[in-house]
């Protein structure tokens, strides 16, 4: 039986949701201010003339655009790339595979700059011109891993008795994929599609090192807080990035839910 939480341990957890979320909340409050150049609390009053502005903003939607379309083909190499590699190391039995397997989450676990450094290094030995595609496989780095993981769990649960029935019962290596491995990952897939289209989409250390003179949105929010006027609009982007962000990882979370057992109950 589970014993109930003590009174300590409640108020540490909710101490530590407040730390991590209250800042957030001054974002949000702070997109409505009359005031703006600097930050009043309490706000000298409350209007949303500011999300007109950001609105009306080309150079915004010029960098949501960029962003987006970097964040959609990250994420489709991501999940290409991810599935296979997931799909290889689960199947294959050899010599060095945990060594493969820590080198395929390493640029997840390596600060940002260390990526990005490495990365403009190789970019300019290659000299390769710095634009959309440089900025793809930056985030790709990191996105790999995050549908990577998501399809070795979800594969690591899955009985490989499933596989062995199929090809028992006439099914060629493609309607194997479409009728049994692919239903028992489809969720994984999503979560991780999901989570990565997330970091690809306000990501900026590595975006720095390889965008050249390309500008993403999580860049131009950068840029901004240097300046001293309209500074709401800045936290008016922030918002919306807040949203963009949290919404693929609730979905993620939604998706994965309850997959403790899959088909097969594999080990």
């Amino acid at each position: 039986m589970r014993s109930e939480a003590g009174l300590g341990l409640k108020l540490a957890a909710a101490a530590g949701l407040l730390f991590l979320h209250v800042p957030m909340a001054f974002i949000l409050l702070y997109a409505f201010t009359t005031e703006d150049k600097s930050y009043q609390f309490p706000p000298p009053g409350l209007t949303l003339r500011w999300f007109a502005v950001a609105w009306e903003r080309q150079d915004i939607w010029n960098a949501l655009l960029l962003s987006v379309r970097v964040g959609l083909m990250a994420t489709l190499l991501a999940l290409i790339l991810g599935t296979l590699a997931a799909a290889a190391l689960w199947r294959s039995r050899f010599f060095g595979r945990d060594a493969v397997n820590l080198l395929l989450v390493l640029p997840i676990a390596l600060p940002g700059i260390v990526t990005g450094i490495a990365l403009r290094s190789t970019i300019g030995v290659l000299d390769v011109p710095f634009g959309f595609w440089t900025i793809v496989v930056g985030h790709a780095t990191f996105c790999i891993v995050v549908v990577y993981n998501n399809v070795i769990a979800r594969l690591r649960r899955t009985a490989p008795s499933l596989i062995e029935a199929s090809m028992d019962l006439g099914a060629d290596g493609f309607q194997t994929f479409r009728y049994v491995i692919l239903p028992n990952i489809a969720t994984a897939l999503l979560a991780g599609g999901m989570l990565a289209f997330a970091l690809s989409f306000d990501e900026v250390i590595v975006t720095t090192f390889t965008a050249g003179q390309q500008t993403t949105l999580p860049i131009w929010m950068l840029s901004e807080l240097v300046r001293p006027r309209q500074r709401p609009v800045t936290n008016v982007v922030a918002v919306f990035v807040i949203a963009v962000t949290f919404l693929p990882i609730l979905g993620a979370y939604w998706l994965t839910r309850g997959t403790e057992s899959v088909a097969g109950g594999g080990r």
